[in-house]
Protein backbone atom coordinates (compact mmCIF):
# COMPACT_ATOMS: atom_id res chain seq x y z
CA UNK A 1 0.00 0.00 0.00
CA UNK A 2 1.55 3.31 -1.03
CA UNK A 3 0.12 7.05 -0.09
CA UNK A 4 -1.32 6.27 2.69
CA UNK A 5 -1.22 4.60 6.20
CA UNK A 6 -2.65 0.85 6.63
CA UNK A 7 -5.20 0.30 8.45
CA UNK A 8 -6.72 4.45 7.86
CA UNK A 9 -8.62 6.25 5.02
CA UNK A 10 -6.72 8.61 2.80
CA UNK A 11 -8.42 12.62 2.61
CA UNK A 12 -9.85 11.32 -0.50
CA UNK A 13 -11.09 8.02 0.47
CA UNK A 14 -12.23 9.45 3.83
CA UNK A 15 -13.80 12.56 1.42
CA UNK A 16 -15.75 10.05 -0.85
CA UNK A 17 -17.38 7.77 2.37
CA UNK A 18 -18.34 11.05 3.90
CA UNK A 19 -20.00 12.25 0.65
CA UNK A 20 -21.60 8.55 0.07
CA UNK A 21 -23.36 8.11 3.69
CA UNK A 22 -24.78 12.00 3.20
CA UNK A 23 -26.42 10.51 -0.89
CA UNK A 24 -27.28 7.39 1.33
CA UNK A 25 -29.30 9.70 3.97
CA UNK A 26 -30.56 12.10 0.95
CA UNK A 27 -32.02 8.69 -0.51
CA UNK A 28 -33.42 7.22 2.13
CA UNK A 29 -35.03 10.68 3.54
CA UNK A 30 -36.47 11.27 -0.38
CA UNK A 31 -37.93 7.46 -0.21
CA UNK A 32 -39.65 8.08 2.59
CA UNK A 33 -40.81 11.54 0.99
CA UNK A 34 -42.06 9.60 -2.22
CA UNK A 35 -44.06 6.90 -0.20
CA UNK A 36 -45.63 9.72 1.79
CA UNK A 37 -46.41 11.92 -1.28
CA UNK A 38 -48.03 8.52 -2.81
CA UNK A 39 -45.83 9.06 -5.91
CA UNK A 40 -45.29 5.56 -6.53
CA UNK A 41 -48.82 4.80 -5.12
CA UNK A 42 -51.18 2.89 -7.64
CA UNK A 43 -51.94 4.80 -11.23
CA UNK A 44 -53.87 3.75 -14.09
CA UNK A 45 -55.06 0.53 -12.77
CA UNK A 46 -51.48 -0.72 -11.70
CA UNK A 47 -51.36 -2.30 -8.02
CA UNK A 48 -48.64 -1.77 -6.05
CA UNK A 49 -48.42 -4.69 -3.03
CA UNK A 50 -47.35 -3.50 0.36
CA UNK A 51 -44.36 -4.96 1.66
CA UNK A 52 -43.64 -6.83 4.89
CA UNK A 53 -40.48 -5.80 6.47
CA UNK A 54 -37.37 -7.59 6.28
CA UNK A 55 -35.96 -10.42 8.56
CA UNK A 56 -32.21 -9.61 7.51
CA UNK A 57 -31.64 -13.67 9.24
CA UNK A 58 -34.26 -15.18 7.02
CA UNK A 59 -32.21 -16.86 3.92
CA UNK A 60 -32.70 -15.20 0.61
CA UNK A 61 -34.22 -16.57 -2.26
CA UNK A 62 -32.61 -16.48 -5.85
CA UNK A 63 -34.50 -13.53 -7.28
CA UNK A 64 -37.19 -14.45 -9.40
CA UNK A 65 -38.35 -11.91 -12.16
CA UNK A 66 -42.24 -10.77 -12.03
CA UNK A 67 -44.31 -10.04 -14.33
CA UNK A 68 -44.25 -6.47 -15.65
CA UNK A 69 -46.38 -3.89 -17.31
CA UNK A 70 -46.07 -2.74 -20.86
CA UNK A 71 -43.23 -0.39 -20.52
CA UNK A 72 -43.75 3.61 -21.54
CA UNK A 73 -41.36 5.51 -23.37
CA UNK A 74 -40.24 8.68 -22.09
CA UNK A 75 -38.85 10.93 -24.78
CA UNK A 76 -36.12 13.39 -23.97
CA UNK A 77 -37.04 16.46 -26.20
CA UNK A 78 -36.43 19.35 -24.30
CA UNK A 79 -32.94 20.18 -24.85
CA UNK A 80 -31.39 23.72 -26.80
CA UNK A 81 -29.61 21.95 -29.96
CA UNK A 82 -27.24 24.59 -29.31
CA UNK A 83 -25.28 23.22 -32.14
CA UNK A 84 -27.40 22.37 -34.34
CA UNK A 85 -30.00 25.58 -33.99
CA UNK A 86 -33.62 25.28 -34.29
CA UNK A 87 -36.33 22.62 -33.09
CA UNK A 88 -34.57 19.48 -34.53
CA UNK A 89 -36.91 16.72 -32.57
CA UNK A 90 -39.41 18.18 -35.23
CA UNK A 91 -37.07 18.45 -38.46
CA UNK A 92 -38.31 15.77 -41.29
CA UNK A 93 -35.99 13.51 -42.78
CA UNK A 94 -38.31 10.77 -44.26
CA UNK A 95 -39.71 10.83 -47.25
CA UNK A 96 -42.92 11.09 -46.45
CA UNK A 97 -41.83 13.95 -43.79
CA UNK A 98 -41.13 11.76 -40.93
CA UNK A 99 -39.07 13.28 -38.18
CA UNK A 100 -36.29 10.89 -36.48
CA UNK A 101 -39.09 10.90 -33.32
CA UNK A 102 -41.66 8.77 -35.66
CA UNK A 103 -39.00 6.48 -36.16
CA UNK A 104 -38.49 6.31 -32.50
CA UNK A 105 -42.22 6.01 -31.77
CA UNK A 106 -42.84 3.24 -34.95
CA UNK A 107 -40.31 1.14 -33.66
CA UNK A 108 -41.43 1.69 -30.15
CA UNK A 109 -44.93 0.85 -30.18
CA UNK A 110 -44.15 -2.26 -32.62
CA UNK A 111 -41.85 -3.34 -29.67
CA UNK A 112 -43.99 -3.09 -27.21
CA UNK A 113 -44.66 -0.28 -25.52
CA UNK A 114 -48.26 1.49 -25.01
CA UNK A 115 -47.43 4.81 -23.57
CA UNK A 116 -45.06 7.66 -24.37
CA UNK A 117 -44.24 10.18 -22.15
CA UNK A 118 -42.82 13.57 -24.20
CA UNK A 119 -40.56 15.81 -22.22
CA UNK A 120 -40.69 19.21 -23.85
CA UNK A 121 -40.37 22.88 -22.67
CA UNK A 122 -43.34 25.36 -22.36
CA UNK A 123 -42.36 27.50 -25.08
CA UNK A 124 -42.34 24.89 -28.17
CA UNK A 125 -45.31 23.34 -26.25
CA UNK A 126 -47.63 24.84 -29.07
CA UNK A 127 -45.27 24.16 -31.94
CA UNK A 128 -44.25 20.39 -30.69
CA UNK A 129 -47.98 19.03 -30.49
CA UNK A 130 -49.58 20.38 -33.03
CA UNK A 131 -46.40 19.10 -35.23
CA UNK A 132 -45.56 16.09 -33.87
CA UNK A 133 -47.89 15.35 -30.78
CA UNK A 134 -51.25 15.18 -32.49
CA UNK A 135 -50.46 12.05 -34.69
CA UNK A 136 -49.48 9.55 -31.79
CA UNK A 137 -52.74 10.85 -30.05
CA UNK A 138 -54.93 8.87 -33.07
CA UNK A 139 -52.59 5.81 -33.03
CA UNK A 140 -54.78 2.69 -31.18
CA UNK A 141 -53.42 1.13 -27.92
CA UNK A 142 -51.18 4.38 -27.54
CA UNK A 143 -51.65 6.83 -24.84
CA UNK A 144 -50.04 10.25 -24.90
CA UNK A 145 -48.53 12.46 -22.40
CA UNK A 146 -46.56 15.32 -22.02
CA UNK A 147 -44.08 17.02 -19.08
CA UNK A 148 -42.68 20.36 -18.96
CA UNK A 149 -38.76 20.57 -17.78
CA UNK A 150 -39.25 23.82 -15.83
CA UNK A 151 -36.57 25.68 -14.86
CA UNK A 152 -38.23 26.54 -11.37
CA UNK A 153 -39.27 23.13 -11.10
CA UNK A 154 -36.49 22.50 -7.86
CA UNK A 155 -37.05 20.56 -4.59
CA UNK A 156 -37.87 22.56 -1.44
CA UNK A 157 -35.30 24.90 0.05
CA UNK A 158 -33.68 26.08 -4.03
CA UNK A 159 -34.69 28.71 -5.88
CA UNK A 160 -33.90 29.61 -9.63
CA UNK A 161 -30.95 31.41 -9.98
CA UNK A 162 -31.45 34.41 -11.73
CA UNK A 163 -28.50 33.92 -14.43
CA UNK A 164 -29.86 30.24 -15.17
CA UNK A 165 -31.49 29.89 -19.05
CA UNK A 166 -30.04 26.26 -20.10
CA UNK A 167 -32.32 23.35 -18.66
CA UNK A 168 -31.10 21.48 -15.69
CA UNK A 169 -30.11 18.59 -17.60
CA UNK A 170 -30.99 14.53 -18.76
CA UNK A 171 -31.55 13.32 -15.00
CA UNK A 172 -33.98 16.71 -13.91
CA UNK A 173 -36.00 15.95 -17.43
CA UNK A 174 -36.18 12.56 -16.36
CA UNK A 175 -37.78 13.48 -12.83
CA UNK A 176 -39.85 15.95 -14.89
CA UNK A 177 -42.00 12.68 -16.15
CA UNK A 178 -42.33 11.20 -12.98
CA UNK A 179 -46.24 12.00 -12.53
CA UNK A 180 -46.94 9.84 -15.56
CA UNK A 181 -45.10 6.66 -14.83
CA UNK A 182 -46.12 3.83 -12.44
CA UNK A 183 -44.16 0.98 -14.18
CA UNK A 184 -41.04 0.22 -16.59
CA UNK A 185 -40.09 2.57 -19.13
CA UNK A 186 -37.45 3.88 -21.38
CA UNK A 187 -35.57 7.21 -21.68
CA UNK A 188 -34.49 7.98 -25.26
CA UNK A 189 -33.26 11.15 -27.00
CA UNK A 190 -35.78 12.61 -29.01
CA UNK A 191 -32.61 13.72 -31.87
CA UNK A 192 -31.53 9.65 -32.52
CA UNK A 193 -31.93 7.11 -34.27
CA UNK A 194 -31.72 3.63 -32.01
CA UNK A 195 -32.92 1.02 -35.03
CA UNK A 196 -35.59 -1.65 -34.37
CA UNK A 197 -33.79 -4.16 -33.23
CA UNK A 198 -32.88 -1.70 -29.71
CA UNK A 199 -36.35 -0.87 -28.67
CA UNK A 200 -36.78 -4.52 -29.07
CA UNK A 201 -34.14 -5.73 -26.62
CA UNK A 202 -35.38 -2.84 -24.28
CA UNK A 203 -38.85 -3.67 -24.52
CA UNK A 204 -38.02 -7.51 -23.62
CA UNK A 205 -35.86 -6.19 -20.46
CA UNK A 206 -38.52 -4.17 -19.09
CA UNK A 207 -41.39 -6.50 -19.53
CA UNK A 208 -39.19 -9.31 -17.92
CA UNK A 209 -40.16 -7.87 -14.27
CA UNK A 210 -36.08 -7.61 -13.41
CA UNK A 211 -35.13 -5.00 -11.01
CA UNK A 212 -32.17 -4.55 -13.10
CA UNK A 213 -31.82 -1.16 -14.98
CA UNK A 214 -30.49 -1.49 -18.72
CA UNK A 215 -28.76 0.26 -21.33
CA UNK A 216 -28.28 -0.60 -24.78
CA UNK A 217 -24.99 -0.19 -25.91
CA UNK A 218 -23.63 1.04 -30.01
CA UNK A 219 -19.99 0.68 -31.11
CA UNK A 220 -18.43 3.70 -30.81
CA UNK A 221 -17.19 4.17 -34.98
CA UNK A 222 -20.56 3.51 -35.70
CA UNK A 223 -21.60 7.14 -33.60
CA UNK A 224 -19.34 9.26 -34.82
CA UNK A 225 -20.00 12.28 -37.05
CA UNK A 226 -17.75 12.94 -40.06
CA UNK A 227 -19.14 16.96 -39.86
CA UNK A 228 -17.29 17.23 -36.24
CA UNK A 229 -16.32 16.30 -32.67
CA UNK A 230 -19.09 14.30 -30.58
CA UNK A 231 -19.58 13.94 -26.51
CA UNK A 232 -19.91 10.00 -25.76
CA UNK A 233 -20.22 8.23 -22.22
CA UNK A 234 -17.73 5.37 -23.08
CA UNK A 235 -18.72 2.40 -21.04
CA UNK A 236 -16.74 -0.76 -19.36
CA UNK A 237 -18.35 -4.00 -18.96
CA UNK A 238 -18.28 -7.19 -17.18
CA UNK A 239 -20.57 -10.16 -17.22
CA UNK A 240 -23.19 -8.19 -19.07
CA UNK A 241 -23.10 -5.68 -16.63
CA UNK A 242 -22.13 -1.86 -16.89
CA UNK A 243 -19.21 -1.55 -14.65
CA UNK A 244 -18.37 2.28 -15.03
CA UNK A 245 -18.86 5.20 -17.74
CA UNK A 246 -17.00 7.92 -18.76
CA UNK A 247 -18.12 11.00 -20.74
CA UNK A 248 -15.20 11.80 -23.12
CA UNK A 249 -15.87 15.25 -24.79
CA UNK A 250 -14.94 16.54 -28.46
CA UNK A 251 -14.20 13.00 -29.83
CA UNK A 252 -13.07 12.83 -33.86
CA UNK A 253 -13.00 10.64 -36.17
CA UNK A 254 -10.05 8.87 -37.38
CA UNK A 255 -9.08 6.68 -40.09
CA UNK A 256 -8.58 4.37 -37.53
CA UNK A 257 -10.35 4.34 -34.40
CA UNK A 258 -11.22 8.11 -32.51
CA UNK A 259 -8.74 10.78 -30.72
CA UNK A 260 -9.81 12.61 -28.08
CA UNK A 261 -8.19 15.71 -26.01
CA UNK A 262 -6.10 14.00 -23.25
CA UNK A 263 -4.35 15.26 -20.41
CA UNK A 264 -1.32 15.77 -21.39
CA UNK A 265 0.32 17.02 -25.29
CA UNK A 266 -0.63 14.05 -26.63
CA UNK A 267 -4.20 12.97 -27.69
CA UNK A 268 -6.33 10.18 -25.79
CA UNK A 269 -7.19 7.36 -28.80
CA UNK A 270 -9.96 5.07 -29.36
CA UNK A 271 -9.93 1.94 -31.31
CA UNK A 272 -13.77 2.61 -32.32
CA UNK A 273 -14.56 -0.82 -31.00
CA UNK A 274 -15.69 0.15 -27.40
CA UNK A 275 -19.16 0.04 -26.43
CA UNK A 276 -20.63 4.00 -25.90
CA UNK A 277 -24.04 4.62 -24.46
CA UNK A 278 -26.22 6.92 -26.21
CA UNK A 279 -28.62 7.59 -23.51
CA UNK A 280 -31.16 4.73 -24.25
CA UNK A 281 -32.23 3.81 -20.75
CA UNK A 282 -34.42 1.04 -18.95
CA UNK A 283 -35.23 1.72 -15.51
CA UNK A 284 -38.28 0.84 -13.15
CA UNK A 285 -39.90 3.61 -11.05
CA UNK A 286 -37.30 2.64 -8.25
CA UNK A 287 -34.87 5.14 -9.97
CA UNK A 288 -36.98 8.23 -8.82
CA UNK A 289 -35.78 8.48 -5.02
CA UNK A 290 -32.13 8.51 -6.56
CA UNK A 291 -32.93 11.10 -9.36
CA UNK A 292 -34.32 13.32 -6.41
CA UNK A 293 -31.53 13.05 -4.31
CA UNK A 294 -28.83 13.16 -6.92
CA UNK A 295 -30.36 16.67 -7.75
CA UNK A 296 -30.39 17.71 -4.32
CA UNK A 297 -26.61 17.13 -4.11
CA UNK A 298 -26.16 18.63 -7.49
CA UNK A 299 -27.82 21.86 -6.48
CA UNK A 300 -26.08 22.13 -3.05
CA UNK A 301 -22.78 22.41 -4.90
CA UNK A 302 -23.35 23.71 -8.62
CA UNK A 303 -26.59 25.48 -8.59
CA UNK A 304 -24.53 28.39 -9.19
CA UNK A 305 -22.99 27.37 -12.25
CA UNK A 306 -25.27 28.69 -15.08
CA UNK A 307 -24.51 25.55 -17.68
CA UNK A 308 -23.76 22.74 -14.85
CA UNK A 309 -25.94 19.91 -15.44
CA UNK A 310 -27.55 17.15 -13.43
CA UNK A 311 -26.85 13.95 -15.91
CA UNK A 312 -28.36 10.34 -16.18
CA UNK A 313 -24.81 8.60 -16.99
CA UNK A 314 -23.44 10.36 -13.77
CA UNK A 315 -25.82 10.04 -11.59
CA UNK A 316 -25.75 5.76 -12.82
CA UNK A 317 -22.17 5.87 -12.54
CA UNK A 318 -22.56 6.80 -8.90
CA UNK A 319 -25.35 3.99 -8.31
CA UNK A 320 -23.66 1.55 -9.93
CA UNK A 321 -19.56 2.22 -7.71
CA UNK A 322 -22.10 2.30 -4.68
CA UNK A 323 -23.76 -0.96 -5.08
CA UNK A 324 -27.15 0.42 -5.37
CA UNK A 325 -27.90 -0.34 -8.80
CA UNK A 326 -26.61 -3.30 -11.46
CA UNK A 327 -27.59 -1.81 -15.26
CA UNK A 328 -27.73 -4.78 -17.81
CA UNK A 329 -25.50 -3.70 -20.70
CA UNK A 330 -28.13 -4.86 -23.57
CA UNK A 331 -25.18 -4.77 -26.84
CA UNK A 332 -26.30 -5.08 -30.49
CA UNK A 333 -28.07 -1.60 -30.62
CA UNK A 334 -28.57 -0.13 -33.75
CA UNK A 335 -28.29 0.93 -36.50
CA UNK A 336 -27.50 4.47 -34.66
CA UNK A 337 -27.51 7.90 -36.59
CA UNK A 338 -28.73 11.24 -35.63
CA UNK A 339 -28.52 14.71 -35.99
CA UNK A 340 -25.29 16.15 -34.18
CA UNK A 341 -24.56 19.00 -36.96
CA UNK A 342 -26.68 20.69 -39.77
CA UNK A 343 -24.41 19.08 -41.57
CA UNK A 344 -25.37 15.37 -40.62
CA UNK A 345 -29.41 15.75 -41.89
CA UNK A 346 -28.52 14.58 -45.40
CA UNK A 347 -26.77 11.62 -44.19
CA UNK A 348 -29.36 10.25 -42.09
CA UNK A 349 -32.45 10.80 -44.70
CA UNK A 350 -30.24 8.95 -46.72
CA UNK A 351 -30.01 6.05 -44.45
CA UNK A 352 -33.52 5.79 -43.71
CA UNK A 353 -34.15 5.80 -47.41
CA UNK A 354 -32.19 2.67 -46.84
CA UNK A 355 -33.30 0.68 -44.39
CA UNK A 356 -37.07 1.95 -46.54
CA UNK A 357 -35.76 -0.02 -49.40
CA UNK A 358 -34.18 -2.90 -47.49
CA UNK A 359 -37.98 -3.58 -45.98
CA UNK A 360 -37.11 -2.53 -42.61
CA UNK A 361 -40.13 0.24 -42.09
CA UNK A 362 -42.78 1.04 -44.70
CA UNK A 363 -42.63 4.04 -47.24
CA UNK A 364 -45.03 6.17 -45.15
CA UNK A 365 -45.06 5.27 -41.21
CA UNK A 366 -48.48 6.24 -40.18
CA UNK A 367 -51.50 6.18 -42.63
Amino acid sequence: MTGAVQGRASPAEASREVSTRAYQAVVAATRAAFVDAALLAPREGVAVAARAPVDEAAPRRAEQPREAEAPALVVLAAGMGSRYGGLKQIDPVGPSGETLLDYSIFDAVRAGFEKVVFVIRRDIEDDFVDRVGARYEELDGLTVGYAFQELDDLPRGFDLPENREKPWGTGHATLAARQHLGGPFAVVNADDFYGRRAYKMLGEHLRSGHDDYAMVGFVLRETLSAHGTVTRGVCRTSGGFLEQIVELREIARQRQGAIYPGDGDEPGRLTGTETVSMNLWGFTPSIFPHLEAGLVEFLESRIGDPVGEFLLPDLIDRLIAEGAARVRVLEGGGPWFGVTYREDREGVARSIRELIDAGEYPEKLWG
